[in-house]
């Protein structure tokens, strides 16, 4: 009995302690365990606060960046030259397309402003350039092109991939011009519309559009669809519709142009789309392509650093191909637009923001205007008179004297004036050439001035 009672006076003093210990091991574990979290949250905060000033960096860069690329993109662009005829400023963004009116007295303009611009040509030389605005709800215009008779003009939308038709004609009270939505065309188009024109031959009109795939859609002019061309390109760079009206072309990665010819019946109902002839030469991509007035000339520039000079009246339907008349060294492989003057004369191409006019009879490079805008060029265009050359690549218009062409024509006439025989013949001539010339000297004086 008594070791009985001597155990458990052992045992009844042994559990405090061990309450003891596990309390007081309980307890470390606590304090380690606060010590560390107290160390992680330290870690944190101070990560936090070390984080701070970058991502308040980060934004003030952000913030800045976009301010800096909103002003660049809406600063005024200084440029001048000599033969800088005239700065056309009306726009409020930048400008995606330019269109003469095959009479020569229009320019039309189409910008991501939502407007839609006519200006007189005649108003080049003077100092303040009004021009006629148009709007283009909900959108923006990428193309835009005049009607055969210059009463009308087509445009193709950003975001819609719409055809609109606007008609100018003069307000109900007759006192001004005016433009206004007539017509939009169903939307057939999955890829973005890169080319649009309007053609009209004896017997037709038509309307062409062309996306960045191979599609190429014919239109009436009331937006029905005539016929759809696969151009087999691959993708497709440019598409046009000849000054003649007969001719749809296109070009894309592959190294030539197809022309295809419209046809109507006597009855003016569309026929077909057939395939005319092609321009085989380039040893690479086509980038552009240009027609003169009468469509007997084409001008083409490509990735393989050339331009070429084509004579297209041909007897295609006897299967007779273009003559090359000419190649010219562009030592540039960007994509570049190309113009072919109404008179066959000048070349103008556009890389950039830079422009080099070609003399078309000779192939040599005869003048040189470096960042002409703020932006690459989005077109260039030549007028119907082939005295002034436009581009567009910012919120501006730039016209500039074609002196190519003065000089060109003044070379031709010096040519006919030696093989005329008829005094009435020379007559005529000396005096044209005697207008030229002192159209010239006067670009020239005042330019230097």
């Amino acid at each position: 009995m008594a070791s009985n009672v001597a155990g458990d006076d052992v045992s009844t003093e042994s559990v405090p302690v061990f309450v003891l210990t596990a309390a007081v091991g309980a307890i470390v574990l606590v304090l380690i365990f606060l010590c560390g979290a107290g160390r992680g949250g330290d870690k944190q905060k101070q990560h936090k606060e070390d984080e701070e000033p970058i991502k308040k960096e980060r934004h003030q860069t952000s913030k800045k960046a976009k301010q800096q690329g909103k002003w660049q993109k809406k600063q005024q662009h200084s440029f001048s030259h000599p033969y800088l005829a005239a700065t056309l400023k009306n726009h409020s963004d930048n400008v995606l397309d330019l269109d003469f009116s095959i009479n020569g007295k229009y320019l039309a303009s189409c910008a991501e402003d939502r407007t839609i611009r006519i200006w007189s040509v005649k108003e080049f030389k003077e100092k303040e350039h009004r021009c006629l605005r148009g709007n283009v709800e909900y959108d923006h215009g990428t193309n835009v092109k005049f009607s055969p008779d210059c009463k009308a003009f087509i445009t193709s939308t950003s975001n819609g991939n719409y055809i609109k038709v606007f008609k100018i004609g003069k307000k109900e009270d007759g006192s001004s011009a005016s433009i206004a939505t007539v017509l939009e065309f169903p939307k057939k188009h999955v890829q973005d519309i890169i080319s649009i024109g309007i053609g009209s031959v004896v017997n037709g009109s038509y309307i062409m559009t062309a996306t960045s795939d191979t599609t190429i859609i014919v239109w009436d002019l009331k937006g029905e669809v005539l016929t759809t061309i696969d151009t087999h390109h691959i993708n497709n760079n440019h598409a046009a519709v000849s000054n003649c009206g007969r001719f749809i072309a296109s070009c894309g990665f592959t190294p030539d142009v197809k022309l295809w010819e419209v046809v109507f019946n006597r009855s003016n109902e569309f026929t077909e789309v057939r395939r005319a002839m092609e321009l085989k030469g380039h040893s690479a991509s086509v980038y552009y392509f240009s027609f003169n007035l009468d469509s007997t000339r084409m001008a083409t520039v490509s990735k393989d650093g050339t331009w070429k000079l084509w004579d297209t009246d041909v007897e295609y339907m006897k299967q007779q191909d273009p003559y090359l008349l000419r190649t010219g060294s562009f030592n540039h492989t960007e994509p570049s637009r190309i113009c072919l003057s109404y008179d066959s004369h000048s070349i103008a191409i556009a890389t950039h923001a830079n422009i080099y006019v070609f003399n078309a009879e000779e192939g040599v490079l005869d003048h040189e205007y470096h960042d002409v805008h703020a932006l690459p060029i989005t077109s260039i265009a030549f007028s119907p008179s082939s005295y002034y050359l436009v581009s567009s690549g910012d919120r501006h218009i730039q016209v500039f004297h074609n002196i190519t062409g003065y000089k060109a024509n003044i070379a031709e006439m010096e040519k006919k004036l030696v093989k005329a025989t008829s005094n009435t013949v020379k007559d005529r001539l000396k005096l044209q050439l005697k207008t030229e010339r002192e159209k010239l000297e006067s670009i020239r004086v005042n330019g230097s001035a």
